[in-house]
């Protein structure tokens, strides 16, 4: 686990804000050393906190304006093929094992209704597929986020080098 200050978290509201920006303008707009943006970006990276710089893309204007989230109950012995198979779909954008009835949920995205049934059709046809419960998204009225929870696990952190040293 990476302990997290305050000033690691408005790093990375920087970074959210505009992944395109610069070590010495995030510097600048922190009000720290370029030296500082460089070694905590570093660390981040080499604990794996941070993961990759990758754009948010809009579905919708992408000609993608339907999303669902299939509900997916397996046969146990076939998880590993139909987790291959799902990552061999293109409209799969994501896909996590939880616990409940289903064992996968998946995250699709399609040009219509008309494409999305024939991806579940397919994804139907996987073997070990036992069932699944699809749920339309209508909207988005809160994406995908991190900074507010990384701005309430340091609330109580420190802010750079006034963070208190380990006793």
């Amino acid at each position: 686990m990476t302990d997290l200050d305050r000033l690691d978290a408005a790093l990375l509201a920087a970074l959210t804000e505009n992944p395109r920006a610069g070590v010495v303008s995030i510097a600048a707009q922190l009000g720290v050393t370029r030296n500082t943006v460089q070694s905590r970006l570093r660390r981040l990276e080499e604990s794996g906190t941070v993961t990759g710089y990758r754009p948010v893309l809009d579905l919708p204007a992408l000609g993608l304006p339907l999303q669902a989230f299939i509900g997916v109950g397996l046969e146990q012995a076939r998880l590993p093929q139909v987790i291959a198979e799902l990552g061999r779909m293109p409209e799969v954008l994501e896909v996590h094992s939880t616990t409940g009835r289903e064992d996968l949920l998946v995250r699709m995205a399609a040009e219509s209704q008309e494409a999305m049934l024939h991806q579940l059709e397919r994804l139907h046809a996987i073997p070990g597929v036992a069932h699944t419960t699809t749920t339309l998204a209508l909207t988005t009225p809160v994406a995908y986020r991190t900074q507010p929870l990384l701005d309430h696990i340091t609330r109580g952190a420190g802010h750079g080098r006034s963070t208190p040293a380990a006793e």
